[in-house]
C-alpha cells in the first residue's frame, strides 16, 4: 500500500511539472521569414515603402536613399537603399521586440541593395545603413536611419 501512495504522489508531481514546464520554458517565437531575402521568398512582390530618409555624408550631403519596406502578405519589414554603384556597406533592420538583422552588401547591382526581413506585425520597426565608396576617406561614406513605423 505504501508503494501505491508513493507512486501516486510521484505521478501527481510529474503531471504538475509537465503542465507548468511548457509555459515557463517557451522561447521567443521564431518566424518563418526572419533573416530571408524578400525577393527570393516573394514577399517583395506586394510590398510598399512605409518610411524613407536620406543617406548623407558631411561633404556631399545626400549620397543615397534608405527605405523601410513592409509586406502585408508576409507581415515583414526590411530595408532597401539606393546609392552609388561603387558603394559597399551594411544594412540593418530593427524591431521593437529587440530583434535585428544586419546585412553586408558589395559594390554593384546598380546601387540598389536590400537586407533580409524580420517579422514586424503589430510592432514598430526601423532601419539604418552605412555606405562606403572609394577609399572611405575624405567624406566618401554616408549613413542614414529611417523613422520608426508602428502598426
Amino acid at each position: 500500500m505504501k508503494f501505491r501512495v508513493t507512486a501516486i504522489a510521484v505521478g501527481a508531481v510529474a503531471a504538475a511539472l509537465l503542465t507548468v514546464s511548457p509555459v515557463s520554458a517557451q522561447a521567443a517565437p521564431k518566424h518563418f521569414y526572419d533573416h530571408k531575402d524578400p525577393y527570393k521568398t516573394g514577399c517583395g512582390n506586394a510590398a510598399q515603402v512605409v518610411r524613407s530618409a536620406a543617406l548623407s555624408n558631411r561633404v556631399d550631403g545626400k549620397v543615397g536613399t534608405i527605405q523601410l519596406w513592409w509586406s502585408s502578405r508576409c507581415k515583414t519589414n526590411w530595408i532597401e537603399i539606393r546609392t552609388a554603384t561603387s558603394a559597399h556597406g551594411t544594412i540593418s533592420v530593427y524591431t521593437a521586440d529587440d530583434r535585428y538583422d544586419r546585412f553586408s552588401f558589395k559594390q554593384g547591382n546598380g546601387g540598389r541593395h536590400w537586407g533580409n526581413m524580420l517579422y514586424g506585425n503589430n510592432m514598430c520597426a526601423w532601419g539604418g545603413a552605412s555606405v562606403v565608396f572609394g577609399s572611405g576617406r575624405g567624406g566618401q561614406n554616408g549613413a542614414g536611419t529611417t523613422p520608426k513605423a508602428c502598426g
